[in-house]
């Protein structure tokens, strides 16, 4: 799909487009949001509201799978990478302990966020506590994605394509420690 038909759906659709856009791939969507909005296709205040709205459905989402399927989800996958359910128990101990900051910075790091909602939902944090937490790293994410496309909506190809690279190193990073990790784990110290 082109930006010229991209546009032409969300002149005559509107926030009916970015919603559910919104909902699976919000930071993406933030940043093209803003530059409609600057080109006054969208109102300003509506997006941020539906953009904000459809970022904590979507996670919400993740958080009551990883709530409900919580020994479904975790056992099948995850002892692939040597991940016992002794070490589940631990890790899910530590996110109780720890589990507002993981939030947040899984949230703001945006590649961690999948596997830090799930495991909100795994760990039983309070649905309101894990709500507002989100509500808080989503308002200033959300803004500071749709200024950024407001300010370079130009070129919101090329910043998305970077938000995708960063999000892939980050996602590699994560990988790269816990396979050492894993490796460690199994030799004699």
């Amino acid at each position: 799909m082109t930006e010229a038909e991209f546009g032409a759906l969300v002149q005559a659709f509107g926030l009916w487009i970015i919603a559910p856009i919104a909902l699976v791939e919000g930071p993406a969507i933030s940043v093209v949001s803003g530059y409609l909005a600057r080109l006054g296709f969208l109102g300003l205040p509506q997006t941020y509201a539906c953009l904000v709205v459809a970022d904590l459905v979507g996670d919400s989402l993740l958080y009551l799978a990883g709530r409900r399927w919580r020994g479904r989800l975790a056992t099948p996958w995850l002892g692939k990478l040597g991940l016992t359910r002794r070490r589940l128990a631990g890790g899910l101990r530590a996110f109780q302990a720890k589990g507002a900051r993981l939030l947040v910075v899984g949230k703001l790091t945006h590649s961690a966020g999948f596997a830090v909602l799930v495991a909100a939902g795994m760990s039983r944090m309070a649905f309101g506590r894990f709500l507002a937490l989100n509500l808080a790293a989503t308002l200033p994410k959300v803004a500071g994605l749709m200024a950024l496309g407001w300010a370079f909506g130009e070129i919101s190809g090329r910043v998305t394509d970077w938000l995708w690279g960063l999000s892939i190193l980050l996602v590699v990073a994560l990988l790269a420690v816990l396979l050492s990790l894993v490796l460690r784990k199994g030799k004699p110290q």
